[in-house]
């Protein structure tokens, strides 16, 4: 193997020593007992310490529960039990550490303001042995007591969450634990699956149930919520206060990504600006949202900037100054010291951008920011723009345009970047490389955390369905490499748009996705990604054989004189990487729930349509819009014999002469052959004048199973596999062709009658959260349904999720009056 392989091997393995990676998260109360983690940190191993021995480890609090007990520490040789029990109810973190069921020997307060915006921070327990006194220090603050009266040698049982009759558990993680004194055991708690713990010897010590390991979130983009609007909406992320928003003109919802808690806030008076396009800013330091748009088409005189006060949530107009043209997907940055927001780029009226206009909050007015010098920087939309404060400089990434700017010369991708130093006005280009994969545009979001690299999402924009992916490139010599898994994007229309944000308190990525339909009407999707993200290769070497960092770059040094090691260790990562792609993987709710199981072999349509193979792997990339539309319309008349090919024909190709028809006909079946090969059980045949889908018990189709379980209407020992199938997402969520109407429309009049009778029998047996998904299932049917609103408004009541109710009901409300035209007539406590 070639020096150059193991040089590469190093690059690729080096982010791995970051600290802020990994850890085991702890579920707690908001699970069911048996489901709540359990952690023995030994396991049947015995160990010893003389004199001392401290147990430290970082740690992370949740909110969803905020209550219970973090560790037990018992001793094989006595039936002396110590406990470390949490409370963060009220305005401060509450720490006491006790001897279980006598007596609490340390209590520690500490302001929820010191540890709130602290995702990881270091606790330690330190047992003197000699001088019998305990210590627990938390973030460098100290608590202690003596006369503990502790034995001279200890044989610790260590055990983290549930543990015997010790069911109440907060929601918290942990990594990088060590247990010891000079001898210390390690556990850096960077497994990526299974329930064996090692060391960092690679060692197996220990045992966890129910773990989540979080150095998935590295890797995973993991969904959080989503919103819809009916309207022009825009939305924008609020370090300071972490929380998104999502607004119109005449309300807003406010996601708070610690507390996953959802507010919608209905404005007194409408936005003053009349929303084109939603771009907005916000300025953290006054707590204030920018709405903003630069151009009209003929005559308006209405305001063309307005702040939302995000304390109060009341409009004022500022300027009714336009730009001189539209200006499409332009790049921006906001200084907050100068308190001035500066646009680059965009296209309208037929031409591409390449100026800088400055928006003065003080002065209340936009102004042309030229005078620039240095390289030329083409016109261009579509660019990733990143501001760097303490140099007062701008990166500018990609996009596309031309050197004239015109539009009728053609558009060509650009994969370069420059750097333009606000304070000399002068415009350097740093690199531009060569790109032979498919073209991609990068977001408006560039995170520039260093002087060495930079991060944005690119996608291909001209595709309908594609791929958000993250890059992360340097910024020396634009070298590259893609971080994390994908995110799906739906672009038909150049009003959707994604964007990148960075939290550097949270250590979180998060990606927003609002698609539209109309240029109207638009859904927004939120995504969260752990920092630092790592390479699909990076999370395959997490393997659960717990190979540890230290034994990894052991391997790699001894690599340099011996290339053979290289190439075992090449070859375990080949293999592992084979047996986790064989493997199940898991979909999310909105709250990272386990909602189903994907297995191999499957084809999806409730929700995001998803295709797995044999291997598990996901293969929805190889069904284009056509071969999507040709297997739904032939796996929906399969039941009825098949579907002729002069039908096909018609629906699919309607108007076109019948040699051309049988052509692509021909062309496409053939491709949805060779795509289906991929998979097992299921065969596309042509019998009697007709295409049909055949299928074996090795394949899966919700769609078939739905079908399945519906036609058995006592069907209560698989009512929780249809909840997590129809909870999955709506039936063709995203598939808005007109072919697609009958199915949806025949699935849907076949589930909704059952869905109704179900939702009363759940309410009735006391399922509430039952009845809550059902309620969720029934309004992607008919969003306007107000017996189901009620089932689960009372069921939210039920289970004390009042202020969910209360969101519930207003969102209900808007949608109404949208629709509907007039107020919904019933009241929040008559549904009650």
């Amino acid at each position: 193997m070639r020096l150059y392989a193991l040089v590469f091997l190093l690059s690729v393995l080096l982010p791995l020593n970051k600290s802020l990676l990994g850890g085991l998260k702890f579920h707690g109360g908001e699970k069911p007992i048996v489901q709540r983690t359990s952690y023995n940190v030994f396991g049947t191993r015995s160990v010893s310490f003389t004199n001392k021995f401290d147990i430290e480890f970082n740690i992370s609090l949740y909110p969803t529960t905020e209550i219970g007990y973090i560790i037990r520490i018992k001793n094989e040789k006595s039936n002396r039990i110590y406990n470390l029990y949490y409370d963060a109810q009220g305005d401060d973190y509450k720490f006491e550490f006790n001897e279980e069921g006598k007596d609490n020997l340390i209590y520690a307060r500490i302001a929820r303001k010191e540890l709130i915006n602290l995702h990881w921070f270091k606790m330690k327990l330190s047992f003197d042995l000699v001088n019998d006194s305990i210590k627990l220090t938390i973030h460098n603050r100290k608590f202690g007591i003596g006369n503990v009266d502790l034995p001279n040698t200890y044989y610790p049982i260590v055990l983290f969450g549930k543990s015997d009759h010790i069911i109440d558990v907060p929601s918290f993680a942990i990594k990088d634990l060590s247990i010891g004194n000079n001898e210390k055991y390690i556990f850096p708690l960077k497994e990526s699956e299974g329930s064996i713990v090692y060391n960092k010897k690679g060692q197996a010590i220990g045992k966890v149930t129910n773990p989540e390991w979080l150095i998935n979130d590295s890797y995973h983009w993991r969904y959080k919520t989503s919103f819809k609007s009916k309207s022009v909406a825009g939305t924008n992320y609020n370090p300071k206060k972490k929380e998104f928003y999502y607004f119109n003109d005449d309300s807003i919802y406010i996601y708070n990504v610690r507390s996953g808690k959802t507010e919608i806030k209905v404005f007194d008076k409408k936005c003053p600006v009349k929303l084109i396009l939603g771009t907005n800013f916000i300025d953290v330091k006054n707590d204030k949202l920018y709405s903003y748009e630069v151009f009209y088409e003929g005559q308006y005189h209405g305001a063309t900037v307005a702040s939302l006060d995000l304390n109060t949530y009341q409009w004022t107009p500022e300027t009714s100054q336009q730009l001189p043209t539209q200006l499409h997907h332009h790049g921006s940055f906001f200084d907050p010291d100068k308190q001035q927001y500066t646009i680059f780029g965009g296209f309208g009226s037929m031409h591409y951008s390449k100026k800088f206009f400055t928006y003065d909050i003080e002065n209340k007015e936009w102004r042309n920011r030229d005078g620039f010098s240095g390289d030329f920087l083409s016109p261009r939309y579509f660019s990733s723009v990143g501001y760097l404060k303490e140099k007062n400089s701008v990166y500018i990434f990609g996009g596309m345009g031309n050197e004239s700017g015109q539009q009728t010369v053609g558009r060509r991708y650009y994969y370069d970047l420059y750097k333009v130093d606000l304070n000399t006005k002068k415009i350097t280009k740093c690199w531009q490389i060569p790109w032979n994969k498919d073209n991609v545009v990068p977001v408006r979001g560039m995170i520039v955390l260093n002087d060495s690299c930079f991060y944005t999402l690119c996608y291909p924009e001209h595709f309908s369905n594609s791929y958000l992916k993250l890059y992360r490139f340097s910024l020396i010599d634009g070298s590259n490499e893609v971080l994390g898994d994908s995110i799906p994007i739906h672009s038909d229309k150049i009003t959707t748009n994604a964007n990148l944000y960075y939290d550097d308190q949270l250590n979180n990525l998060y990606a927003t996705v609002q698609e539209f339909d109309d240029d109207i009407a638009s859904d927004l999707k939120i995504y969260s990604l752990a920092f630092p993200p790592i390479t699909a290769d990076e999370i395959k070497s997490y393997s659960k054989k717990g190979m540890s960092i230290a034994a990894m770059w052991m391997i790699i040094l001894a690599s340099i004189s011996v290339l053979g090691i290289v190439y075992l260790v090449n070859k375990k990562i080949r293999q592992r990487r084979k047996a986790n792609e064989a493997g199940l993987a898991t979909l999310h709710d909105a709250d990272g729930k386990v909602k189903a199981l994907t297995k191999p072999n499957s084809i999806y349509l409730f929700g995001d349509f998803m295709v797995r193979n044999r291997n598990n792997k996901d293969i929805t990339y190889l069904f284009s819009a056509k071969l999507k539309q040709v297997f739904c319309l032939i796996l929906q008349y399969s039941a009825e014999g098949g579907i002729t090919s002069q039908r096909l024909s018609n629906v699919l190709w309607p108007g076109r002469p019948a040699a051309n028809v049988k052509n692509s006909r021909g062309v496409t079946i053939n491709n949805l052959r060779k795509a289906l090969g991929e998979l097992d059980g299921i065969e596309l045949i042509y019998e009697k004048g007709c295409f049909k889908i055949i299928q074996t018990n090795e394949f899966y189709c919700d769609y078939v199973r739905c079908l399945e379980l519906i036609s058995n209407h006592d069907f209560d020992e698989s009512r929780e596999e249809l909840i997590g199938i129809i909870t999955r997402g709506k039936f063709l969520k995203h598939s808005d062709h007109e072919l697609y109407d009958s199915f949806k429309e025949k699935m849907e009049q076949k589930l909704e009658p059952i869905l109704l009778l179900e939702i009363e029998k759940s309410f009735h047996a006391e399922a509430y959260q039952t009845t809550i998904d059902l309620a969720e299932a029934l309004f992607g049917i008919d969003p306007l349904n107000s017996t189901v609103l009620s089932y689960q408004i009372k069921a939210m009541q039920r289970l004390k999720m009042t202020e969910e109710a209360m969101i519930k009901y207003q969102a209900f409300v808007i949608e109404y009056k949208n629709i509907m035209g007039t107020d919904f007539p019933h009241s929040l406590k008559s549904l009650s």
